[in-house]
């Protein structure tokens, strides 16, 4: 599919999401009307508010945004004060939404160009136009993140934790309107393909593309399976020294390099313990499939299309794995509903950096092992 074509869905479906977002944002103060409790329960309520809160546009309420500070001459300089501090709050918002709009804007460009919802490539289309807007609310509150944290009035203090904090704060939000936006920009493209030439998929040996996955695999494993053990994950948050602004960067390495956490069976029964593990078996069985298949649902094999394509896939085996260990967990007549999703779009940061290397490295090895006509 041309750019022209490609460019007005992924238009529809980048503004379908941040409108999505700014709504749920704005869905904030409702929270806090006093029928809300009585309706949802204290549990969901609060569950439902950090949700929607990394998305509000307003300051939320106290001294430093420009709230009761007290009377005089000092009480003028504080709302003075406060009113600048809600100012970059806002900024952060601007740039947030903004940078939320275009990454989901460029990664939808690429997917629905390279992967046309056409020929049998409907549904990865959309998975993977659903996958990738965590992933676009993910960069959006990392590009967001010194106003944010400048907001706050401590700008200066253990700014990375405060990174590491707002990197890991866009929620499960993101995750849900993501979803009616793949579904809007596939149905759009769907109407500006027809007339297109077709573009059948292409035919991949099927012994490279098995080789190509294992090494995609392989890559994601060594975060999901390695780093994330207990005492690795734990050496990372300790082992690198900092001094002043640069202070504890392992808060904001494990952001960025671990997609999970997990130890031995201990007291845990192993019943109990393999349960748990099974969620990351079907992580990588997600991504070892979508690997599999992705040479062949691209029109054109490339690196950008592998690595996008790569970051999908793994964000779809995080999501797979969360709903897995959700539905097992056990705790949702405890804390609510909405506990079922908490803990949904978290490791997206690490899927990110792992999914571009695991695409990579499935394209050099489909290459490699035989796979060269089938990339150009």
């Amino acid at each position: 599919m041309t750019y022209r074509r490609a460019v007005i869905p992924a238009l529809v479906g980048s503004l379908v999401l941040a409108l999505l977002l700014w709504w749920a944002g704005a869905s904030v103060p409702a929270l806090r009307l006093p029928g809300a409790t009585s309706v949802f329960g204290n549990e969901t309520v609060n569950e439902l508010r950090r949700w929607l809160t990394p998305w509000a546009y307003d300051p939320p309420a106290g001294p430093l945004y420009g709230g009761p500070a007290g009377t005089g001459t000092n009480g003028g300089a504080a709302l003075e004060a406060g009113a600048r501090y809600a100012d970059l709050y806002r900024t952060a918002m601007h740039v947030r939404f903004v940078t939320v709009f275009a990454c989901f804007l460029a990664g939808a460009l690429l997917l629905v160009r390279r992967m046309p919802p056409a020929q049998g490539r409907t549904p990865a289309t959309l998975l993977a136009l659903w996958a990738w807007g965590p992933v676009a609310g993910t960069l959006a509150v990392t590009a967001s993140a010194p106003w944010l944290i400048a907001s706050g009035g401590h700008g200066s203090y253990r700014i990375l934790p405060q990174l590491a904090t707002v990197i890991a704060s866009s929620g499960p939000v993101v995750v849900f309107a993501a979803l009616p936006a793949a579904l809007l920009t596939v149905a759009v493209a769907r109407i500006t393909a027809k007339g297109a030439d077709p573009l059948p998929r292409r035919s991949v040996p099927p012994r490279a593309a098995r080789l190509a996955a294992s090494a995609g695999t392989a890559v994601v494993a060594l975060s999901l399976v390695v780093l994330s053990y207990t005492s690795v994950a734990a050496w990372i948050q300790t082992s690198f020294g900092g001094g002043r602004l640069l202070s504890e960067p392992g808060d904001l390495l494990r952001q960025w390099l671990l997609l999970g956490g997990w130890t031995g069976p201990g007291h845990t029964p192993l019943g109990d313990w393999l349960l748990y593990r099974a969620a990351d078996v079907l992580v990588l069985g997600v991504v070892w499939w979508g690997l599999r298949l992705l040479p062949g649902l691209l029109t054109r094999v490339t690196v950008p299309a592998m690595a996008v394509g790569a970051v999908c896939t793994t964000v779809l085996g995080l999501l797979a794995g969360q709903l897995l260990h959700a539905a097992t967990d056990g705790t949702v007549g405890i804390w609510g509903p909405a506990h079922l999703f908490s803990k949904l779009g978290e490791g997206v940061p690490a899927a990110l950096t792992f999914g571009i290397t695991a695409g990579t490295a499935a394209l050099v090895t489909l290459r490699l092992a035989g796979g060269r006509d089938a990339t150009r």
